[in-house]
C-alpha cells in the first residue's frame, strides 16, 4: 500500500510504501498527486520512503511507475528514495545519469535530510 506523506514542503510530493504495492496504489494515490504537483509547480520533486521490500511491488505497480517516469520525463527535478537497503540507494543514484533530474538515495535515519534535499533547502 502507498500512503501520501503530509506536512511536506509545498514543492514536493512524498509517499510511503508499506506491505504490497499494487497498480491501484499508483493509479489512486501516486499518479494523481504527482500530477497535482506538476500542475502547480511545472516540475516534479519526489520522495519515496520504502518501508517494504521492492519484491512487494507487483509487476503492474512497476509498470505504472515506469509509465509515470516516462510521461513526466522532462518534469523530474529531484527524487529521493529512502531505504536502508544499500543496493536501492546505489540504483537510485544511477538514475541521475540515465534520465533528467537528480536522484539520490537516503537511509531511513536521514529522512529529514532527504526531505530538505528534495525541497532544495540544502545542496
Amino acid at each position: 500500500m502507498v500512503h501520501i506523506l503530509t506536512d511536506l514542503p509545498h514543492n514536493i510530493v512524498g509517499f510511503k510504501a508499506v506491505g504490497e504495492v499494487t497498480e491501484n496504489d499508483f493509479k489512486v494515490t501516486v499518479l494523481p498527486n504527482v500530477q497535482k504537483l506538476i500542475d502547480k509547480t511545472d516540475s516534479l520533486n519526489y520522495l519515496l520512503v520504502l518501508d517494504t521490500s521492492i519484491k512487494n511491488f507487483t509487476a503492474a505497480a512497476w509498470w505504472q511507475d515506469a509509465i509515470m517516469g516516462v510521461k513526466h520525463l522532462t518534469k523530474w527535478k529531484r527524487a529521493a528514495i529512502v531505504s536502508d537497503v544499500e543496493a536501492i540507494r546505489v540504483f537510485t543514484k544511477i538514475f541521475s545519469v540515465l534520465i533528467p533530474g537528480e536522484f539520490k538515495g537516503f537511509k531511513h535515519e536521514e529522512l529529514q535530510e532527504a526531505i530538505d534535499w528534495v525541497a532544495e533547502k540544502t545542496d
